[in-house]
């Protein structure tokens, strides 16, 4: 399979060795410096692009590879909220080819199940309060973390007594979300689920970044051969 990276970071050169190791040929490298390339025949020439920027950066990359008849896959957080409209429109009447996920690690998509399940069961003991926290490392721009928002809203989904979740909340009414930064941590996430008789949490922790590379690489196998808005759940099916 041909890729095209956009974004250059770590993440895309660790991305990049994957695809390799994987059999694949990386056909075109995007970054801050080299723009222009978008307009190359050798982006053009990619199956799957996918791509790891800033939030304010992501939608208008996913512009300019559909533009070149490229499908993405994409983990770049941060930009659902002003543009989530135009891309689900994008994705299911105009024919374009998105794969986003907060997080492609196959263990978070593990721990996602996980946490959908239990707060299904936690939704008959009225006796534990939810909250969760998540930390990243210093660079990370937005908060919470995407991922956090993704188990955040299953969390909503399956639990009677809470509205929404909130940042910096007492409100009971409310899954009260917190945010660490520190240092280079790839990532965590905890749930607790605490009562006065005792408390039950639920983490998932990141030892590096290479669960997020391989997963965004299976991600990009999976999107060559299908098409529309795709997600974690249709590639693995929990």
């Amino acid at each position: 399979m041909k890729i095209a990276l956009i974004g250059y970071g770590k993440m895309g050169k660790m991305i990049e060795q994957i695809a390799l190791d994987r059999g694949h040929e990386i056909v075109s490298i995007i970054d801050i410096d080299n723009q222009q390339d978008f307009d190359s025949p050798e982006f053009a020439s990619a199956d799957v692009a996918i791509e790891f920027t800033a939030p304010q950066a992501a939608y208008g990359n996913y512009l300019k590879a559909w533009s070149k008849g490229v499908k993405v896959v994409s983990g770049s957080t941060g930009w659902m909220k002003e543009h989530g409209d135009e891309v689900r429109k994008a994705c299911s009447e105009d024919g374009k080819t998105l794969f986003w996920a907060s997080n492609f690690s196959i263990g978070v998509a593990i721990f996602s199940a996980v946490n959908r399940y239990l707060a299904k069961i936690m939704n008959q003991f009225p006796q534990y309060d939810v909250e969760m926290e998540e930390t990243h490392h210093v660079h990370k721009l937005d908060h919470p973390s995407g991922t956090a928002i993704t188990l955040a809203e299953e969390i909503v989904e399956n639990i009677d007594r809470k509205e929404a979740w909130k940042e910096d909340t007492t409100d009971k009414k409310y899954l009260r979300v917190d945010h660490i930064r520190r240092g280079e941590v790839p990532g965590i996430h905890t749930i607790r689920y605490d009562s006065d008789a005792d408390l039950i949490t639920i983490t998932h922790d990141a030892h590096s970044r290479k669960g997020f590379a391989l997963g965004a690489v299976l991600a990009a196998e999976y999107t060559k051969e299908h098409q529309g808005l795709l997600t974690i759940s249709d590639m693995f099916k929990f």
